[in-house]
């Protein structure tokens, strides 16, 4: 069996979830290939000291791998997927991070469920993405123009709002006056959208949602779309300039570029382990059924 694993940064209380994933797979004669920037804070850390075979990018990445392992949290995931994109490798989360709706391994069971990663016991969520051009073209999305949870567009370097007028499959909709416009996957429902008042899609869902931000307007509410439609956005405002978020990546642009947003024609694939459902997930984290009177 043949693994990828990635992580962001260090902290010191993942250098016992480090070691474990280490010594698990070590023992259990998995090739490991780790991303390079990775493993040398792995090395500066002196928590591993023998030697592994690495990865740098996308093109490093192909059918030999069976499995992607991301540590960290939700965010280190949709890195993660940067490096995927594609190329169908699955991707398991395994949370040292806090919240976390998609690194569901937690650090009390990564035993059990990394023997069920080398029993290939589990199965695939397919994610939906977005993809996203610009005219005029602009460098710092054309090299990585897809995100995982949500596009998001929002002001610059004002406190004023700005104008996001909005149509759908060539079709006007609103003109939105907000701080900015979400458009999120079924997967990024849980994120950015759901903390502005967005519903909560399950990932099997095939919708996309456009949630305002702090919006003018009180009835401009979220709306839930088909995800095989066509999304336009132009931004006006009283700076020349707005900001465009794929995830954590940001761009600037100018004031009446156009936006296109669709459904790319990938997936990423997510592990989901037995037990480890979605809906569990909502509850834990969520808190739901927390009430005493339940």
């Amino acid at each position: 069996m043949k693994i990828a694993i990635f992580g962001q940064y260090y902290q010191n209380d993942t250098r016992p979830i480090i070691r474990d994933i280490f010594v698990f797979f070590n023992a259990n004669n998995v090739e490991l290939v780790i991303e390079e920037k990775f493993l040398k804070i792995l090395y500066e850390q002196e928590i591993l000291k023998r030697e592994y075979k690495t990865f740098k990018d996308y093109s490093c990445l192909d059918s030999s791998f069976d499995i992607l392992v991301s540590i960290g949290g939700d965010g280190t995931i949709l890195r993660a997927a940067t490096f995927v994109r594609d190329s169908g490798i699955p991707i398991i989360g395994i949370n040292a991070g806090r919240l976390g709706f998609l690194a569901k391994v937690q650090k009390e069971n990564i035993e059990s469920f990394l023997q069920v990663v080398i029993e290939k016991k589990y199965t695939i969520s397919k994610r939906a993405l977005l993809s996203l051009e610009c005219s005029p073209e602009n460098e710092q999305i054309n090299e990585l123009n897809f995100a995982m949870n949500e596009v998001t567009v929002s002001r610059k370097d004002t406190t004023s709002m700005i104008t996001i007028e909005t149509s759908l499959n060539g079709e006007y909709l609103n003109s939105y006056w907000a701080d900015g416009l979400i458009v999120s996957t079924p997967t990024g429902s849980t994120g950015y959208s759901l903390s502005c008042g967005g519903p909560v899609l399950t990932p099997e869902v095939k919708s996309f949602v456009i949630t305002p931000i702090a919006p003018h307007n009180l009835n401009a509410r979220p709306l839930v779309i088909p995800d095989d439609t066509e999304i336009k956005l132009k931004v006006s405002g009283r700076e020349e300039q707005y900001l465009v978020s794929l995830d954590s990546r940001i761009a600037t642009l100018n004031n009446n570029s156009v936006l296109t947003i669709r459904k790319t024609p990938f997936y990423i694939n997510m592990v989901e382990i037995p037990n480890e459902t979605f809906l569990k997930t909502l509850r834990n984290k969520l808190l739901w059924g927390e009430d005493k009177r339940n």
